[in-house]
């Protein structure tokens, strides 16, 4: 019978209990308080580059690590640190007596740090020769097997950590996510803008149309919503005073999971004052562009074979013209409800009886224009009745001054004009309400207070949201959201 991977490490983990009874036993803890390193690998290669073969120096190092190979009996080992890796060569002559028996009782996985001189072998591998060896960690279960690396994908997901140690563009990946964020923020601050800190706990549903989760908190007595945008509070800032405000963070959606949407998902939104949704777009390309470059060096990345270029400007698309330019029907030509939908049925695109004019252009264009939208493109001008919190037209009132990117087929981000004028704001609420109440649980609710603040007055203001993980799944080549989020929520076992 073959032995199932949870004997094998329970077998693992009872020999290496032994051998950390044995560690004790000599009077060295496992697991000490603190180690001083004072070279990575990067540092100590930059150093000793020039470092000829069978070169030794008298230079005396201390470099830490995890164990990730082991040859003839430890007198070899590989450790590696955030870095990368470094070869550790430990003759039993040159070792103390108390150190010398550790040597056998290491294995993969344990941290150790060591002491040591600097040479270049035969072969040109920079090395270290132990002087003295320190235990930072016993490892008492297993890496995964070095060859073929974490290969079960839940497992991967569900213990990052064992993805990280196996495979290092898993940890490249999360690195370049830090990198991109603290760009974005970097490019911001130029500009001007300050970074805040808006609620997660909401008390009113509202900032975008989604099905929130929901908490109780029991001192209050009262239910509040996971956050699904920041917006009306971030525009209460603005009417506060502030000219630039910015907030990247986490919002919730209790909808479903694929490899673009996770529950909990990280955005960027900003609102700038006396701007419009045209400074959005160009905000919105340099920004881009900006990151990419100070990350990656290009603006030209490939996302599973395909070149997408994130050089700015890109392309502007009305929503009504990209319909016909797909389909040859101009919906703006058409006045009503009913012929919408029924012009939407001959599309072969299925609609409810009752659907709004602006509703069936949104369905028309997801199912039939969304796919071909692979280059970075801007498509402007929405329908007025699915954006209840953006300025109408200046030239056609169906529409607002609304648009959304799209790259790869997907939507990386939602931008308006700003919605200023409180009495337009409150029918739009109130048709949100309305729409709540027949039974659409991702419609907004009426939120007095953020009404009452437009009424104390709101400049001109352009705003923007940015999808920060779907942008970065397409600067690092990562199919799935959950590649760049570090613990991606998972089903419960």
């Amino acid at each position: 019978m073959i032995q199932n991977q949870n004997d094998t490490n329970l077998d693992q983990r009872l020999m290496r209990l032994e051998k950390l009874k044995k560690i004790e036993a000599r009077g060295i803890n496992a697991y000490p308080h603190i180690y001083r390193p004072n070279f990575t690998s990067a540092t100590l290669n930059e150093k000793y580059a020039s470092l000829a073969n069978e070169e030794q120096t008298n230079d005396v190092v201390m470099v830490a690590g995890r164990i990730k190979a082991i040859r003839n009996s430890g007198m070899f080992m590989d450790i590696y640190d955030e870095t990368g890796k470094i070869q550790i060569f430990s003759s039993l002559e040159n070792l103390p007596d108390e150190e010398k028996e550790i040597l056998s009782l290491l294995d993969l996985g344990d941290f150790v740090g060591v002491e040591g001189t600097v040479r270049r072998t035969k072969r040109g591998e920079l090395s270290v020769n132990t002087q003295h060896l320190t235990v930072l960690s016993k490892a008492l279960l297993p890496l995964p097997e070095k060859f073929h690396g974490l290969t079960d994908v839940d497992t991967k997901y569900r213990q990052r950590y064992l993805d990280m140690i196996t495979n290092d563009e898993t940890t490249r990946t999360l690195v370049r996510r830090s990198q991109i964020i603290a760009a974005i923020r970097e490019y911001l601050a130029g500009l001007g803008f300050l970074e805040v800190e808006t609620p997660i706990l909401h008390p009113i549903l509202g900032g975008a149309n989604a099905k929130p989760f929901i908490t109780h908190h029991n001192t209050l007595d009262m239910d509040l919503y996971l956050r699904i945008a920041p917006e009306l509070y971030l525009k209460r800032l603005i009417i506060g005073g502030m000219p630039a405000v910015f907030e990247i963070g986490r919002n919730f959606r209790n909808e479903g999971m694929d490899t673009r949407h996770n529950p909990e998902f990280t955005m960027m939104e900003l609102y700038w004052v006396y701007k419009d949704y045209n400074d959005m777009m160009t905000l919105l390309e340099n920004m881009v562009e900006y990151a990419a470059l100070k990350v990656l060096g290009t603006t030209e990345v490939e996302f599973e074979g395909k070149k997408i270029n994130f050089k700015g400007p890109w392309p502007r698309k009305t929503m009504l013209g990209c319909i016909e330019e797909v389909t040859g029907v101009d919906f703006d030509a058409i006045k009503t409800d009913e012929e919408a939908v029924a012009k939407a049925r001959e599309l072969h695109v299925e609609v409810a009886d009752g659907t709004s004019w602006g509703n069936v252009v949104a369905t028309v264009f997801e199912e039939k224009c969304e796919h071909t939208l692979i280059q970075p493109t801007h498509i402007i001008d929405h329908p007025k009745d699915i954006s209840p919190l953006t300025k109408t037209h200046r030239t056609n009132p169906r529409l607002v001054e609304r648009f959304e990117s799209f790259c790869n087929t997907w939507e990386l981000s939602n931008a308006y004009s700003e919605l200023t004028n409180p009495l337009d704001q409150r029918e739009r609420l109130e048709d949100q309400v309305k729409a709540r109440e027949a039974g659409d649980e991702e419609a907004q609710m009426m939120d007095e207070d953020f009404v009452t603040a437009l009424e104390h007055g709101m400049p001109p203001t352009g705003g923007l949201g940015v999808g920060i993980d779907r942008l970065i799944m397409l600067l690092t080549n990562s199919p799935s959201i959950r590649d760049v989020l570090a613990f991606p929520t998972m089903r419960k076992k």
